[in-house]
C-alpha cells in the first residue's frame, strides 16, 4: 500500500479493539503515526472478555508500517485525555488526525443485559445511559484538545465514530 500518510500524526481512542483498532491499522498501513489510546493495556484488564490491548495495537501498527504509540488512557478522566494530547504535542508537535472510537457500552452486550434490544428504556440498568452517553462526552472532550492543536496549525481532521440510533424508546 502507497504510504499517502507518511508524515501524518494520529490519535485513535478505543484503539484496542473492534473499529478503532481496525482504523488504527487502516492509518499505520497507510504510513501514519498512530497513538492507539484505550483502557485496556499492561496492567489494566480489560472491563469485558473481550481481546485486545493497547500494546498489541500499538505493535500492529508498526508492523504495517507505520509507528504505533500506545497510550494507555482511560477517555472517562479528563486529566488522563488531556495527557495524551500534550504528549503528542511535546513528541510530535503537531496533530493531523483524530478518530474518535472509545466506548464503553460493551459492558452490558458482552453479558446479555442489554437485550433484547426492543426492551424500554426502563427496563434497562441504570448504568446503560452512562455507558453509551460516555463515547459521546469522551469524543467531546478529545475533540476540545485535538481542535486547539489544529486550530493553531491550521489544519486537521477529526472523524467521530458513531453507532446507529435505534427505534422509539431507547434513548441512550
Amino acid at each position: 500500500m502507497e504510504q499517502f500518510l507518511k508524515g501524518k500524526v494520529a490519535i485513535v481512542t478505543g484503539g484496542s479493539r473492534g473499529v478503532g483498532k481496525g482504523i488504527a491499522l487502516s492509518l499505520g498501513e497507510a504510513g501514519a503515526t498512530v497513538y492507539v489510546t484505550g483502557r485496556t493495556g499492561a496492567g489494566h484488564a480489560a472491563t469485558v472478555p473481550l481481546a485486545g490491548t493497547v500494546e498489541e495495537t500499538a505493535a500492529e501498527v508498526t508492523q504495517l508500517g507505520g509507528v504505533g504509540i500506545d497510550v494507555r488512557c482511560a477517555h472517562r478522566n479528563d486529566a488522563e485525555t488531556e495527557a495524551v494530547f500534550q504528549r503528542v504535542q511535546a513528541e510530535q508537535k503537531r496533530l493531523d488526525i483524530l478518530v474518535n472510537s472509545a466506548w464503553a457500552g460493551y459492558e452490558g452486550l458482552h453479558d446479555g443485559s442489554d437485550f433484547p434490544m426492543e426492551q424500554p428504556f426502563w427496563g434497562r440498568r441504570l448504568s446503560y445511559w452512562d455507558d453509551n452517553l460516555f463515547g459521546l462526552r469522551a469524543a467531546y472532550i478529545a475533540g476540545v484538545f485535538a481542535a486547539r492543536m489544529m486550530a493553531e496549525q491550521k489544519s486537521g481532521l477529526i472523524v467521530q465514530i458513531s453507532n446507529k440510533i435505534g427505534g422509539y424508546g431507547n434513548p441512550a
